[in-house]
């Protein structure tokens, strides 16, 4: 199978780079120190959300600014600590790309995404962060916002992600969507491809955009 796209959309956390341990750690210490009830904080939808909206279904609404700002200082500390390693394929994949047809769309904060990209030598030309929108993933509205930052038509636009907020999110913008199993089981994700990571994927530049296939 091969993807026809202009520009490529990556999610970063679970996509480019693995921060699951460090998620843990930050998080776990984040519920006992606002005294959340471990089962509350079970229930919720965690991966490809923003801070605001998981603080916000656990929290008084008068609570949630500080709460968002604690989180965000937790993991941006903790990135030096190992937190941030990179996936299979992901230097090779994107080396092999322009930097004018690519972006990072994060959940995260810029402040946070930034540092976590700085670790491993991600350096995008655009960005997309959780500072940048209103309304975060499943909407739309980041990977809308990537496609016009980047110049080009979401028909246009090919979406990689691990979570299946973010795929809902790349689908209701009209694009294209691969799923990598990282995070989750390939039954869990609904796109047009799914692949265990970016090492099974090669990149082919040619004057009318990108090809993406998987490796033989």
């Amino acid at each position: 199978m091969t993807i026809h796209a202009k520009a490529l959309l990556f999610d970063n956390d679970g996509t480019l780079v693995s921060t699951l341990a460090s998620v843990r750690r930050c998080w776990t210490r984040w519920v006992e120190e606002y005294g959340i009830d471990a089962e509350a904080f079970a229930s919720i939808a965690l991966h490809g959300r923003t801070a605001v909206e998981i603080a916000a279904d656990l929290l008084p609404a008068a609570v949630v600014p500080e709460a968002v700002a604690r989180i965000e200082l937790l993991e941006v500390e903790d990135v030096p600590n190992g937190g941030v390693e990179l996936l299979p394929g992901t230097r090779d994949f994107l080396d092999s790309l322009p930097a004018d047809r690519w972006a990072v769309v994060t959940s995260a904060t810029l402040r946070l995404a930034e540092a976590r990209l700085d670790a491993v030598g991600i350096r995008p030309k655009t960005l997309v962060a959780a500072d940048d929108v209103t309304r975060g993933k499943p909407d739309p509205e980041p990977y809308l916002l990537a496609a016009r930052r980047l110049g080009v038509d979401p028909a246009d636009c090919v979406v990689f992600e691990d979570a299946p907020a973010g795929l809902s999110s790349g689908r209701a913008a009209g694009m294209a969507t691969v799923a990598l199993a990282t995070t989750h089981q390939a039954h869990e994700l609904d796109a047009d491809l799914v692949v265990k990571d970016l090492s099974a994927l090669s990149a082919l530049v040619t004057e009318g955009g990108v090809e993406i296939s998987v490796r033989r």
